[in-house]
């Protein structure tokens, strides 16, 4: 029995850090349904590594199949993600703007909204949670450590729904990291890119002070 009760994730994007939180999935038993904007037939080397709980198929096929999605689509794609099959579901985004890559969006350059927000938009019927985008890929895999280690590495999490983040934050456990709750999606933009909390590595108790020294 996993710790949040589920049985199957479901991944829209399988890149870098869809992939290193696949295979956290998997060891802490659960099923995969992995997709890209490729083809299932691309992901072929990935699901051989993870195994028999990893299956490929198309995002609405993901979507439809997790009970809980990641959303880890380059930000610029953030509008081609399925709406209907995540109706009534808790989804993930660990997305970050990269104008560089994704073009500016003069919403997100003047401070109007937060990545996470345009998602939530873009998503009406879905609990949008902001989590995972404030760490490196790698260390996904590789800084995790159980609950109560001493200075056990923090991640900070934002969302709308109470109980959505409740879900997020015992998933953040079984992955071995402590759930700092950062307030809701407006609040979002703190822990992203070049802010305080944006890669470094911090403990729960360090994060609320990262959080609060936020420029927008």
């Amino acid at each position: 029995m996993t710790a949040t009760g589920l049985t199957t994730i479901g991944f829209i994007g399988s890149g870098n850090i869809g992939g290193q939180l696949a295979r956290l999935a998997v060891a802490h038993g659960y099923s995969v349904v992995l997709s890209n904007s490729r083809g299932p037939e691309t992901l072929a080397d990935l699901i051989a590594e993870l195994g028999p709980q990893a299956t490929a198929g198309t995002p609405e096929e993901a979507a439809t199949a997790g009970e809980l999605v990641v959303v880890t689509v380059p930000l610029k794609a953030y509008e081609q993600v399925p709406v209907a099959p995540l109706e009534g579901k808790i989804v993930i985004d660990t997305n970050n703007y990269y104008f560089e890559r994704d073009g500016h969006l003069p919403v997100l350059d003047a401070g109007e909204a937060t990545v996470s927000g345009l998602l939530q938009a873009h998503l009406p019927g879905s609990t949008v949670v902001k989590a995972f985008n404030n760490i490196m890929a790698a260390d996904l895999t590789t800084t995790g450590s159980a609950t109560g280690t001493p200075d056990r590495r923090g991640l900070p999490i934002a969302g709308d729904d109470a109980a959505a983040k409740q879900l997020v934050a015992t998933l953040l456990d079984e992955f071995g990291f402590d759930a700092v709750d950062a307030g809701t999606l407006d609040e979002s933009w703190r822990f992203e890119r070049d802010r305080p909390a944006y890669v470094v590595r911090m403990t729960a108790a360090e994060i609320p002070g990262k959080l609060a020294g936020a420029v927008r």
